[in-house]
């Protein structure tokens, strides 16, 4: 039961964070129409965070809650990779950061559909639609500013050769992956790596992006050892919860 819950906190955490962060730019779209996009990948994130929580706390029983499980957690518990709690730095490096991992998620998805475990199977069905979306929106992106002016080209590709660093821990898998990966009920993202970078690197290719080639990757997030910028996005999105415990509207 224990590896279920942190399976389930592997993918959920990454959707809460990616939220967060997609969440600080409301209001600071340089479009209304972009504005308004990422708010609404924000909420479809969030949306699919609860469904995975409430599942994870009915799990564990309790006094658990999704509110529990996504407020009181210090932030050792939190299993997100690096990459979605980067900062906005800019709109180039979110978009980078959107579109790295949104052509992971929907390759989880796809194969978490066929999950044993018919919540998980049932989230990820759900969920396929709107994360086709969020690929279509950031890879037209990607496009758009790798293909678009001298000082948007530039920053697109400071943005993706900053982040890619972060993409190789998509697929590293913990105890917990493994475990439930052999029972039949987490998805094997391990045979998705080459799929994943073809896919972007497509992508980039197109937007006249150069791919990268780094001599190392980031990781530690999917063992709790995060970046610097974790503990100043966990104290804002916490303090209400913790200032207030137990409130309710």
């Amino acid at each position: 039961m224990n590896n279920l819950v942190q399976y389930i906190y592997g993918i959920a955490d990454n959707a809460l964070i990616l939220g967060q962060r997609l969440g600080e730019l409301c209001g600071h779209g340089p479009s209304l129409e972009t504005d308004i996009a990422l708010t609404n990948i924000s909420l479809d994130l969030f949306g699919q965070t609860r469904s995975y929580y409430q599942y994870a706390a009915k799990l564990k029983g309790g006094d658990a809650t999704e509110d529990t499980v996504a407020f009181l957690r210090s932030e050792r518990e939190y299993i997100n990779v690096l990459l979605v709690e980067q900062p906005n730095t800019n709109f180039a490096y979110s978009i980078a950061r959107q579109f790295l991992f949104d052509a992971f998620h929907l390759l989880l998805l796809e194969e978490l559909q066929n999950s044993n475990d018919k919540t998980l199977a049932a989230i990820a069905k759900k969920s396929i639609k709107e994360v086709r979306y969020h690929l279509r929106f950031s890879s037209d992106w990607i496009k758009r500013l790798g293909d678009g002016t001298p000082e948007s080209h530039q920053k697109i590709q400071e943005a993706i050769d900053d982040l890619w660093v972060y993409t190789n821990e998509l697929f590293e898998q913990t105890d917990a992956d493994k475990a439930m990966v052999a029972q039949g009920t987490g998805a094997d993202v391990t045979p998705l790596r080459d799929a994943y970078y073809t896919q972007i690197s497509q992508v980039l290719e197109e937007a006249t992006i150069a791919v990268p080639n780094p001599e190392y990757f980031q990781k530690g997030g999917k063992q709790g050892v995060h970046s610097e910028h974790m503990g100043y996005l966990l104290a804002e999105m916490q303090y209400m919860q913790r200032a207030y415990p137990n409130m309710s509207w």
